[in-house]
């Protein structure tokens, strides 16, 4: 019998990955935004990456649904949802998963592992991390479009589908302690509220000095906290975070052919930060560099690179519709640190 997946999320990362699961021969059951669904519904999906892969998926291959049906049926829950609703996206499952159901949260931030938990005691909840940005195209096109691994906290459980991930293209590495991954992948997604301020397509934002710095500069702060706090995030580029900070302000033409393939990424590709601004949605920005300054004030170390940079998307949030260039936003992120020095 096939095993039946239960996204909650389904955006595009959700979708991407239910979408292969689905393709490999799971039940998969997609729970999400009628925007989304009545695009899959009608199109079905076209899976492709910047590899040259491409999956197609007919809309009989899964099901759709506004809220879950029958979730004591799911034999494994991944939650994709943006950071904000990840409590009221499992409050919708609450007491009605079988005990011992295997729970995912594929999501940025800290912590999301520990909201599901909280609220679905009986399941078994392991942090989970998709390190590639997926482009939703519209007409049921997802694709990924940067290099990038699935990351899962280690468990016995995952064998229950370690192999049907793999099947799906999607092969699982596995940790026996995820939280180092989700510092680093914390440090690397620090860059999607500058890109989302920038108003331009990942690849071109990172091929510009002065957004790199801006980047440096975040990176850098974040890294003095976690380090007085005693965490060392994984290294997840070829160059440990600290020598990446340096690295970053290099000048174009170095950046580009030591790290070409950091941009090797579609040219339309855009970070979820700037999606979720585009269509007026709140950001997760609090759970990026807000949880940088949450960690701060533990530690007793200002924050105010990571603070300007969350005031300025909050501003963007409220409706205000401009854009920084690289040397705007760099003079606003330095003059905050300089601020703060003085």
């Amino acid at each position: 019998m096939n095993q039946r997946v239960l996204v909650l999320g389904a955006g595009s990362v959700g979708v991407f990955i239910g979408g292969h699961l689905a393709a490999a021969g799971m039940e998969v059951i997609f729970v999400g935004r009628q925007r989304i669904l009545d695009d899959i519904a009608e199109h079905g999906l076209r899976l492709t990456d910047l590899d040259g892969g491409s999956t197609e998926v007919s809309p009989d291959r899964f099901g759709l649904a506004l809220a879950p049906d029958e979730p004591e049926l799911a034999d494994l829950v991944l939650v994709t949802v943006k950071s904000a609703a990840t409590a009221a996206a499992v409050r919708m499952v609450a007491g009605r998963l079988r005990p011992g159901t295997p729970v995912v949260s594929l999501q940025n931030g800290i912590g999301n592992d520990t909201v599901i938990r909280e609220i679905l005691p009986t399941c078994l909840v392991l942090a989970g991390m998709v390190m590639f940005n997926v482009v939703h195209r519209d007409q049921g096109r997802f694709h990924r479009a940067s290099d990038g691994i699935v990351a899962i906290q280690d468990d016995p459980v995952v064998d229950r589908f370690a192999d049907q991930f793999r099947a799906a293209g999607l092969p699982l590495r596995r940790y026996r302690d995820l939280r180092p991954v989700q510092w680093a992948k914390l440090l690397l997604n620090l860059n999607n509220p500058i890109n989302a301020l920038s108003g331009k397509p990942l690849r071109e934002e990172l091929g510009e000095r002065d957004y790199r710095r801006c980047l440096s500069l975040v990176q850098a702060e974040a890294l003095e906290v976690m380090n007085t706090a005693r965490i060392r995030p994984a290294q997840l580029t070829p160059v440990p975070p600290e020598l990446m900070v340096r690295l970053l302000r290099v000048p174009d033409p170095i950046f580009r052919r030591v790290f070409g393939r950091v941009l090797a990424i579609d040219p339309l590709a855009r970070s979820s930060m700037a999606d979720d601004l585009a269509l007026g949605r709140r950001t997760e920005i609090a759970w990026l560099c807000g949880e940088i300054v949450r960690l701060g004030e533990m530690v007793g170390r200002p924050t105010p690179v990571n603070r300007r940079l969350t005031e300025l998307i909050r501003i963007a949030e409220s409706g205000d519709p401009r854009r920084y260039g690289g040397s705007r936003l760099l003079a606003e992120l330095t003059g905050a640190a300089t601020a703060v020095q003085g």
